[in-house]
């Protein structure tokens, strides 16, 4: 279990740096990249499977923390989904979309390392 942990937290924080980074590597002009649409299924899905081997565990979860952080990842997931269906359509990503998608991500990562 613990190797199984490990390579999901690793899986979760590759996925934050491609949001991230993404958003970054674009910030001039703005747009939601496939790298950011694959980090927000990963940080989705990884952080969702890591709840779910913590409730297996332990049970010591913040469920405050984790709702946040859930609303945080589907809003992610959402502006970066809405980003690459306006690129599929060949459309313009709007500029507020692409920071949303950058922003949150952000967000979500000051409160996995800030909230203790």
């Amino acid at each position: 279990m613990t190797f199984l942990t490990a390579i999901l937290v690793f899986l979760h924080i590759l996925g934050a740096a491609a949001i991230f980074g993404g958003w970054l590597a674009n910030f001039k002009t703005p747009t939601v990249n496939i790298w950011q649409w694959y980090g927000a299924i990963s940080q989705l899905v990884t952080g969702l499977l890591l709840v779910g081997m913590a409730e297996m565990g332990d049970g010591d979860v913040n469920h405050v923390k984790i709702g946040v952080k859930a609303l945080l990842a589907i809003g992610i997931f959402v502006a970066a989904l809405l980003g690459r269906k306006k690129i599929k359509n060949g459309l313009e990503v709007p500029t507020g979309l692409a920071h949303g998608t950058g922003g949150t991500a952000l967000i979500a990562i000051a409160v996995a390392v800030l909230w203790v």
